[in-house]
């Protein structure tokens, strides 16, 4: 299994991918595979046999630039070798570029949209690199990479707390401060539904402190109470305490975490019908589908009539973290399968 170097595994505080690669680390060994984690730092939470760190220290100060993953992902390769290894599973952005180097065969999720540049990085990939979607709504933005299978992220919810009876706390906003995430449309909404919000923002990359100082603090009054960079613990407090969780997004999301972390804890989730909201998110029992931003104030007014436990058993029910590890097992075992088969086929015809 390998992150990039700017992640710690599981993460100390938000952080989606961090998750998500913690659990079915974990779920994997419970099921009997043998996993390494290759990543950076001198340590991790998880239940892998193994932890290989290529540097130090987490590259979190990097975030973004290219040579740090690219130097990680050398490393990665040269300890990579048959003998080791059935299946190396990729969760960075440059890996499934490299990934033909290896000795061993790559399934890589895919954990952003593979359009633009991006896009043209996953099109250029060898074809020793099986692509994992996250979601069907990701995968249809691209349907011509080569995919090998769609798996939804999963949580966790073992020892999450979770409420029995609605919240009756402010409307919480719990994302990036990025103009994808629209704090923007949160605030506006909530105004004209006259309920409090809670904007919990993860602001310490130069881009999200520019976006909250120009554009979000204005904006700011008495109704809008702001939490910058909340740890783990206070993170799961505010989502047990909100009436409901506001997804306002402006892009088209390929999952989106946060709404699996709400549900889990009885929070509903009130969203735009953007990305993969309308996988994640039952409308009318887990949460309201919006379209388009005027609707939101009535439906976060609405929400307070969801069941909690309605919003826990459809996360127990549909990503569950086993559901998440058998689906990459079958993943693995078929794309290894093939590149056997596959290599079978080419010593025969070279005989």
């Amino acid at each position: 299994m390998v992150v990039p170097p700017w992640l710690s595994v599981p993460p100390p505080g938000y952080g989606g991918l961090e998750q998500v690669v913690a659990a079915l680390v974990d779920a994997l060994t419970r099921h009997g595979h043998v996993v390494t984690l290759f990543g950076a730092g001198n340590d991790h939470g998880t239940a892998a046999e193994g932890f290989v760190s290529t540097v130090p220290e987490v590259q979190y100060e990097r975030l973004g630039e290219s040579l740090p993953e690219l130097a990680h992902l050398a490393r990665v390769n040269r300890l990579i070798t048959a003998a080791d290894f059935d299946v190396i599973h990729d969760h960075t952005t440059i890996g499934p570029l490299l990934a033909g180097r290896r000795a061993v065969p790559t399934v890589a999720t895919v954990h952003g949209n593979p359009v633009g540049e991006y896009g043209d990085v996953l099109s250029e990939i060898d074809s020793d690199v099986a692509l994992v979607a996250i979601s069907h709504a990701q995968r249809l933005l691209n349907p011509g990479l080569p995919w090998a299978g769609t798996v939804h992220n999963a949580l966790d919810i073992r020892d999450l707390p979770r409420k029995t009876e609605p919240g009756r706390g402010p409307v919480l906003w719990l994302a990036r401060f990025s103009p994808d995430k629209g704090p923007d449309v949160a605030i506006q909404a909530c105004r004209e539904a006259g309920l409090p919000l809670l904007l919990a923002g993860k602001c310490n990359e130069p881009a999200e402190r520019r976006y909250y100082e120009q554009v979000v603090a204005p904006l700011v009054d008495e109704n809008v109470t702001v939490v910058l960079n909340a740890d783990r613990a206070e993170t799961l407090r505010m989502l047990v305490d909100a009436r409901c969780l506001i997804m306002p997004i402006q892009w088209d999301e390929p999952f989106g975490m946060v709404m699996l972390e709400a549900m889990a804890t009885g929070t509903p989730v009130v969203a735009l019908n953007r990305g993969a909201v309308p996988e994640l998110v039952r409308p009318g029992l887990t949460g309201l589908v919006c379209a388009g931003p005027e609707e939101l104030p009535a439906a976060l007014v609405a929400a307070e009539q969801l069941d909690p436990a309605d919003c826990v058993a459809h996360v127990a029910e549909n990503f569950s973290v086993e559901r998440m590890a058998y689906g990459y097992a079958e993943v693995y075992r078929r794309f290894a399968a093939g590149r056997r088969d596959l290599l079978e086929s080419a010593r025969v015809s070279a005989g």
